[in-house]
């Protein structure tokens, strides 16, 4: 039986009571459940994929090339 314990100003949100959470893991998941209305909820422990980002590709994204930009005079003496 896993450990339940409540979480210090946590806020439910379903009744919205605060310090009424409790919170435990159990079988690579994190389940939390409201002592006030009943509400529960689960979610899974495994991090998510990384989303591709620019920061994080290894090959440049043909659309951050570098381009010159000529800016034009257009007032007349």
């Amino acid at each position: 039986m896993p450990i339940k314990r409540f979480i210090a100003g946590a806020v439910c949100p379903k009744c919205a009571a605060m310090d009424r959470l409790k919170a435990w893991q159990e079988d690579g998941m994190q389940h939390r459940e409201c002592v006030a209305c009943g509400f529960t909820d689960s979610m899974s422990l495994e991090a998510p994929e990384e989303l591709p980002t620019r920061v994080n590709q290894t090959q440049p994204d043909p659309k951050d090339e570098i381009q010159v930009v000529k800016i034009f005079d257009t007032k007349t003496h």
